[in-house]
């Protein structure tokens, strides 16, 4: 992919975390599970690569744990 592609992609999906996200999701496992499931749905819209997004979802979420967490 290219990188005007992944950076599509990536503003896509801070914006889409940054509206569903919910008062302590990261402890939450129901509140986690709805997160990975926007996040494949976004990879899968924009034609990420299949094999490399449990990967890409893990690593979505815990930097957006990270990032959130200090907004």
């Amino acid at each position: 992919m290219g990188n005007e592609e992944l950076r599509k992609i990536a503003y896509v999906l801070v914006e889409q975390l940054q509206k569903n996200v919910t008062v302590d999701w990261h402890l939450k496992e129901s509140a986690r599970a709805k997160l990975r499931v926007l996040v494949r749905r976004i990879l899968k819209k924009y034609g990420y690569p299949p094999d490399l997004a449990p990967v890409a979802i893990n690593t979505v979420l815990s930097q957006a744990e990270t990032l959130l967490r200090w907004t």
